[in-house]
């Protein structure tokens, strides 16, 4: 039996989009999608599915042992709003997701693992401009605090036990195929969707917050980039700084109103307002780059003239 990859979290934001393409790379039959549930149709319908629980050891083991999975994508997480609210939950899923797969590694029933972080590592003591690699990591919220002890778990699993475990810090991702989970950064999501349903848009963060952002198909790009590279290429075994683009609501408001004049934004901080602000505003992804020759393809424009066009499709 040939090899197989499993996603955990397939139903998500990135989880969506990601089993696409490695569909597209792998064959369908060799990538098996799960989640908790079925509610994403389209997806549970394209290909091998499996309703897993993330924090349900058991499951994943027996999926891969009975399907020959040898490298294993953790998409799912509690994210940063949501997190917050639930913080007990996040820690025990986000945690314990994280350990199964190790262990699996560990024990040498897979050979490889993606585990996605965040720029929600950082906090207010790190720099905000061009955050570097390697700064000062002092979380504010769980999910930032989940990703921080995941990635030092995920190095010390790799130093101590030679785990093939990679990672990325995902910036905001805007993605016109699946909705954001309960981000800090979904304002950037929404407001497309509200400009074509509405023509307006009650933004959750101020004006010129400025958060560092990502097309979900360069963040696709990336993660694919990531595990296709030669082990001895991957020289940091926590997460990768990634960087495309940085923008303000107001910016990207505008870039909006270029292609809908009539366009309207109001502004009315709420609670992930503290989130931003401890957050960097752009980063220094030059490892990444270097490393396993990391680039970018949309900047702002490209990127709200494509959402539009799409999300125009989608609620004709």
């Amino acid at each position: 039996m040939s090899s197989k990859i499993l996603i955990i979290g397939a139903c998500g934001q990135i989880g969506t989009e990601l089993t696409t393409k490695l569909r597209e790379l792998h064959g369908v039959d060799n990538i098996i999608a799960s989640d908790i549930n079925t509610r994403n149709l389209d997806l549970v319908n394209s290909g091998p599915f499996e309703i897993i629980d993330a924090k349900n050891y058991n499951a994943i083991n027996d999926c891969c042992q009975q399907n020959n999975v040898k490298t294993v994508y953790l998409m799912a997480a509690l994210l940063s709003a949501t997190g917050e609210k639930y913080p007990m939950e996040a820690w025990d899923l986000n945690m314990n997701s994280l350990f199964h797969v190790l262990n699996l590694a560990k024990d040498k029933v897979i050979d490889k693992v993606f585990w996605p972080s965040s720029i929600a590592v950082f906090g207010p003591t790190t720099p905000r401009d061009n955050t570097p690699q390697h700064t000062i990591c002092e979380p504010t919220t769980v999910y930032g605090i989940t990703k921080q002890v995941g990635e030092r778990w995920c190095e010390y699993y790799h130093d101590k036990y030679g785990v093939d475990v990679r990672s990325i810090r995902y910036p905001g991702i805007i993605s016109h195929k699946a909705m954001p989970g309960g981000g800090t950064t979904d304002y950037a999501v929404e407001i497309y969707h509200e400009a074509i349903k509405k023509g307006k848009y009650e933004c959750f963060l101020s004006e010129n917050t400025e958060l560092p952002m990502m097309f979900m198909e360069d963040a696709i790009i990336a993660t694919v980039d990531l595990m296709h590279s030669p082990s001895d290429a991957v020289k940091i075994r926590s997460a990768y700084n990634l960087a495309a683009i940085s923008f303000t609501p107001k910016q990207i408001f505008e870039s909006i109103k270029k292609h809908m004049p009539e366009f309207t934004i109001t502004y009315n901080p709420d609670f992930r307002q503290a989130i931003a602000d401890s957050w960097p505003s752009s980063i220094d992804d030059n490892s990444a780059r270097t490393d396993w020759n990391w680039k970018h393809n949309f900047d702002l424009e490209t990127m709200t003239k494509v959402m539009l066009e799409n999300l125009e499709k989608k609620y004709a």
